[in-house]
């Protein structure tokens, strides 16, 4: 075992000389330089106060970062190791704390780094009555708890099924924080948040050191669990990390997607279903029948459906958060409508992906990407209605029936995200054009606005109404009624030669 450890150290690389110090070093001075301003000046900023108004849509959008980081972090593994690593070590007789030592310490930083973001945007939401640098300390402990407690606790559920349970019951219970944040800041529950915005000194000192008690416990615990991480769960999050790994480089995030689709579907036992019916009665089925594996797998998958739902109010959060109906909550509309239109556009993916498979349906590429096209319409259309009537029911848009706009632009939704599912990968040999402010590579530009731009073009008319609300609403409706239904008619008469996007 000692001469496997001493080679193993001998082959970690050279030692580190001056000039690598140094480098270390003016790294470090850059980041502080570049992250001082923004630092100083949130810090300068936390004495002046918060609009009580903002104060539950900034906590509710906080927690639900939060939760996203736990979600993110049980998705990734946490810990995960790189390819010969995992092959070799993990599979040894070498102890496996040793194993996964450095990998713990890089997810320390991490989340360290997380915890010192969520310490700083604590008390810029709530605000600081008094004592600034005795809350702001506190608040940096709880951040930090929150985000290294959150992490022990993934490393936990990478080693228990208990645990695992656990950090899910965190996250739910986030999700439900944020969404009992954004409804007490709306109504008169806004004194329940201005009460924990102004809690006596001593009850913060105290919740901040019983986070940094339960957050040494927890790493305690996790430090102790590295030995007992089943060699199988290092491999496989090994393996996903690794992927998104090279999707990051690449920069080919459309990739992140099969990752995330093949962990949910990989070891699940599926129930065999026939097809709505072997011989149809009418064309209409006949035609609609290629796509009826995406509404199966849209109903095999309730976590989503639920996601997506409760993601509704994230626009008349937002709203909130911004004072009013501005750029945020119109963008945060737009883009929330596109999300759940692409959600289901696995079909479409897989068709560019491998057009033999989709030309073995023996229907025309026209036929097939109108099947393909009617339930990302309608997820887009109730996404956004129910996202609208939010926003009206908030306050953010003045009366009228906002919600017949969802329904209005979810053809446009639709053309733009399976325009969006079939694009090809970004074209990294296209030039960089140099601006003012930085450089920018063209590929991955057009990569990310290739299905967006249709979606936009094709919802002009709601976007004029939503930043404009003196407009006729009917008239809004109409025209964007045709502006949806001509985009999503052009993009699929443009599906005659079939395969993919050019």
């Amino acid at each position: 075992m000692n001469p496997a450890r001493a080679y193993l150290r001998s082959r970690r690389g050279r030692r580190m000389t001056w000039s690598d110090r140094y480098a270390a070093l003016f790294g470090l001075a850059l980041v502080a330089a570049v992250l001082g301003n923004p630092v100083v000046a949130t810090v300068q900023g936390l004495a002046a106060g918060v609009d009580a108004g903002r104060m539950g849509a900034g906590l509710g959008l906080l927690l639900a970062a939060y939760a996203g980081y736990l979600a993110l972090a049980r998705f990734l593994g946490p810990l995960v190791l790189p390819a010969a690593d995992a092959a070799w070590l993990v599979l040894s007789p070498l102890p496996r704390r040793s194993v996964l030592g450095r990998a713990a310490s890089v997810l320390l930083a991490v989340a360290a780094a997380a915890g010192a973001v969520l310490g700083l945007a604590v008390p810029a939401v709530l605000g600081v009555p008094d004592d600034l640098a005795v809350r702001l300390t506190a608040a940096l402990v709880l951040g930090l708890g929150a985000a290294v407690g959150g992490m022990a606790t993934a490393v936990l559920a990478q080693a228990s099924q208990t645990w695992d349970s656990w950090l899910l019951t965190m996250i739910a219970g986030a999700v439900l924080l944020a969404a009992a944040a954004a409804l007490l800041g709306g109504g008169p529950g806004r004194q329940v948040l201005l009460a924990v915005a102004g809690a006596p000194v001593a009850a913060v000192v105290a919740a901040a050191g019983l986070a940094a008690a339960v957050t040494a416990g927890l790493l305690r615990r996790a430090w102790i669990a590295l030995d007992r991480i089943p060699a199988a769960k290092i491999l496989s999050a090994s393996a996903r990390g690794g992927r998104v790994l090279s999707a990051a480089v690449t920069m080919d995030t459309g990739a992140l997607t099969w990752v995330a689709e093949d962990n949910h579907w990989r070891g699940r036992v599926l129930r065999s279903r026939p097809w709505p019916g072997s011989a149809p009665r009418s064309a209409w089925a006949a035609g609609l029948a290629p796509a009826w594996p995406e509404w199966r797998r849209a109903g095999r998958r309730p976590g989503r459906l639920a996601l997506l739902l409760g993601s509704t109010a994230l626009p008349a959060v937002a709203a909130q958060a911004a004072g009013g109906m501005s750029a945020l909550p119109v963008g945060v509309l737009l883009c929330g409508a596109l999300t759940a239109a692409v959600a289901f556009t696995t079909g479409a993916r897989r068709d560019g992906d491998n057009p033999s498979l989709a030309r073995l349906l023996a229907v025309g590429p026209r036929a097939l990407m109108a099947a393909r096209a009617v339930l990302p319409a309608l997820a887009a259309a109730l996404w956004s209605s129910l996202a609208l009537a939010g926003l009206a029911a908030a306050g953010a848009l003045p009366g009228g029936p906002w919600w017949l706009l969802g329904p209005a632009t979810a053809p446009a939704m639709a053309a733009g995200a399976l325009r969006m599912a079939r694009r090809r990968p970004a074209d990294h040999s296209m030039p960089v054009i140099e601006t003012a402010g930085a450089a920018l590579p063209m590929g991955p530009i057009i990569w990310a606005l290739t299905g967006a731009d249709l979606a936009l073009l094709g919802c002009l008319p709601a976007l004029v109404a939503l930043t404009g609300p003196s407009a006729s609403l009917t008239a809004s409706v109409i025209t964007q009624v045709l502006a949806g239904a001509g985009v999503l008619t052009a993009y699929l008469l443009r599906q005659g030669r079939g395969a993919g996007e050019g």
